[in-house]
């Protein structure tokens, strides 16, 4: 195999800390094709993860076919998790990559047994499982055939474009499961854009993903967060974001302001001060060393998205969420506070691009 040559002898005295150790690990290579990025291959012992009840997570059951994400977010939630291997939650989430080479396999044993009750599981909520990498180990055909083979029902959330070449299996699924399809879009400009998430497809690509995901006949919900503080929020991007969604077919969009959870924090921080170092002061305010912005703006914006929503034709509930589980009463409230109620606020600074 042409990566033998390339493969890092795990045992290593300078390899990473924690993988020496890491249960199930196969063997770590590199490859042209990745400038920068090391793969660790490891047989899992377990491809369907249980949410915690205390996460408020609409759904209850995840599959991760990865852990880090070739996507590069600043603002990913999920960068904390990669510190649970002895690795950091800025490059190395970005550059050291698990992948669960057997999962599969593992899989289809676990939706076998007698205890599994066929409840709806969501892919896509700490690593996309279509970037890049999937064009190399493709574990996605096989996930879908497992899941529907068993009568399990599912969801997709995605960035990836190379999602378009499993639409029809995902197609011939639909008649056995229901399946949600959704796709991750909060820019209009591909210059923010790239600087934000700099491994993400463009706008445009995501753009013909909607397209072709409505042709084949799903209904095509769209996650359009995070909406980022006097970058994203103004009308003006807002309106051609919602206006470009819906004329590429969106049946839906779902959208609400940036969160900062511990470790996605203090690398977006990071981001924030070496681009827009002016904005650095106001977000320090609006988010007060927290994750949340204050409840006044989230209000705020969620009234806007609403109005956006509605002049676009886009109030129809994001499909990515058809299977699963309401979202909490948390989430609802903060999504359907009624703007006209809540005090102005300082924000309609020209956004910045």
């Amino acid at each position: 195999m042409r990566w033998d040559g390339q493969k890092l002898a795990t045992e290593d005295a300078s390899a990473l800390p924690g993988l020496r150790r890491m249960a199930g690990l196969l063997r770590s290579t590199r490859t042209p094709e990745f400038s920068g990025v090391t793969f660790h291959e490891i047989a899992c012992k377990s491809a369907l993860s249980r949410v915690p009840a205390q996460s408020h997570m609409p759904f209850e059951w995840t599959i991760n076919p990865t852990r880090g994400c070739l996507h590069q977010c600043t603002y990913c939630f999920a960068r904390k998790t990669h510190e649970y291997l002895d690795l950091d939650s800025g490059r190395d989430f970005d550059t050291q990559i698990i992948v669960k080479t057997n999962i599969v396999d593992v899989l289809r044993r676990e939706l076998a047994k007698p205890s599994w009750k066929h409840e709806p599981v969501a892919l896509g909520t700490n690593s996309d499982p279509y970037m890049r990498a999937e064009g190399r180990y493709q574990l996605m055909p096989g996930i879908i055939r497992a899941l529907s083979d068993s009568g399990t029902p599912f969801s997709i959330l995605t960035k990836g474009p190379l999602l378009k070449r499993d639409l029809p299996l995902l197609a011939e699924a639909s008649r056995r499961v229901d399946i949600g399809i959704g796709v991750s879009l909060a820019f209009a400009h591909a210059h923010l854009q790239q600087q934000v998430e700099p491994g993400t497809p463009t706008p445009q690509a995501r753009l013909d993903l909607i397209k072709a995901v409505s042709d084949a006949g799903f209904a095509c919900g769209v996650m359009a967060m995070p909406i980022l503080p006097w970058l994203t929020d103004g009308d003006e991007h807002l309106d051609l974001l919602f206006s470009r969604l819906a004329a590429a077919g969106a049946s839906g969009v779902t959208a609400g302001a940036l969160h900062l959870r511990p470790g996605a924090r203090e690398w977006f921080l990071q981001w924030l001060a070496r681009e827009y170092p002016q904005l650095v002061a106001r977000y320090q305010g609006l988010y007060n060393g927290g994750t949340y912005a204050s409840k006044d703006y989230r209000h705020w914006l969620a009234g806007r998205v609403r109005y956006f929503q509605s002049r676009h034709g886009l109030t129809g509930r994001a499909a990515q969420l058809r299977v699963l589980k309401a979202p909490s009463t948390r989430s609802a409230d903060s999504l359907n506070a009624d703007s006209s109620t809540l005090p102005a606020l300082s924000l309609a600074e020209p956004t910045l691009f």
